[in-house]
């Protein structure tokens, strides 16, 4: 059977069966449109080890200004779309290739960056709160460092959604999962200070104050984009004269790095920040581990006795 049509069936089967969001479906169309690029509509029956073998080398290949390493990250999402498929494949009794024989690149695992407690401090202070504007880039800050929020799910937020009183909500975050949230007393204070000095009635619960004045009935098109907050955070940093990269991530990285340190165990960590698997929490516990850092101060640079 011919790769486009089948192709076709598994991005409506995403849609339809597996409820997977747009940004997602779109893609999976655009990595394994890339196969198509290389190799033409083929039978699927065709695609065998090594044939991706030379479509990742053929990926590999593909961009000179990027890195090795994103190089290597980017040929994974595109076989982990091509196993996916795969996997319908054999779930609809097409004959394909299994789909474990496809082995992803190996990439090395990101570092970690957080803030310290003086960084934050710094990073907080610096939006100006005698202005709207900056009383909602205030609550933002708070919120993200507070929540553990993807920057997606905290432009997603509607007023309606929050509850300042319970300083806890409900979240629908990747694969359309559910999680709760919650919130200090200081972030729902700067939430609450916010919304007070808002004239508008607009659903979002973060807009913006620039750009295009257009009506709509929902005032959704005052609301943040991803990018907005993204220039928002990394400017504060800059202000606050940080000189490590800063995203709304490295505030999410410096909530989770926070809970471990204090205690907190990983289990319950994952959940808040609703990883699926728990080894993509494990890579904050190099850096969180007291007990190693005990072992340390105890250990390290003893004098031995005679």
């Amino acid at each position: 059977m011919q790769f486009s049509k089948i192709k076709t069936d598994f991005l409506e089967y995403l849609e339809i069966e597996q409820n997977r969001s747009q940004k997602t479906i779109r893609n999976y169309d655009h990595y394994l449109t890339r196969l198509e690029d290389y190799a033409g509509d083929i039978d699927v029956s065709d695609i065998d080890p090594e044939l991706i073998r030379k479509w990742r080398l053929w990926l590999n290949r593909l961009g000179t200004n990027t890195s090795d390493e994103l190089q290597k990250n980017t040929q994974n999402y595109h076989l982990i779309a091509l196993r996916s498929f795969l996997k319908f494949c054999a779930k609809r009794g097409i004959e394909a290739m299994p789909a474990d024989k496809i082995e992803l690149a190996r990439s090395k695992r990101k570092q970690v960056t957080f803030l310290s407690p003086e960084e934050l401090e710094r990073l907080l202070n610096k939006p100006e709160i005698t202005t709207e504007q900056g009383l909602r880039d205030r609550a933002i800050l708070e919120l993200l460092f507070s929540s553990g929020l993807r920057v997606s799910e905290l432009v997603g937020l509607n007023k309606e959604h929050i509850n300042l009183k319970r300083k806890e909500f409900m979240v629908r975050g990747k694969g359309q999962k559910d999680r709760p949230i919650f919130i200090s007393d200081e972030a729902a204070e700067w939430i609450s200070r916010y919304l007070d000095r808002r004239s508008d009635n607009s659903t979002p619960l973060f807009i913006r104050y620039s750009g295009k004045k257009e009506v709509t009935n929902s005032g959704n098109h005052l609301r943040l984009t991803v990018r907005s907050v993204q220039r928002l955070v990394s400017g504060y940093a800059l202000k606050a004269g940080i000189t490590k990269k800063v995203s709304p991530h490295t505030l999410r990285h410096s909530f989770a790095t926070d809970l471990l340190m204090n205690g907190a165990d990983l289990r319950s960590v994952q959940a808040m920040l609703g990883h699926s698997n728990i080894s993509t929490t494990q890579i904050y516990t190099h850096v969180t581990d007291p007990h190693l850092k005990a072992v340390h101060q105890k250990f390290h640079g003893k004098k031995q006795s005679d």
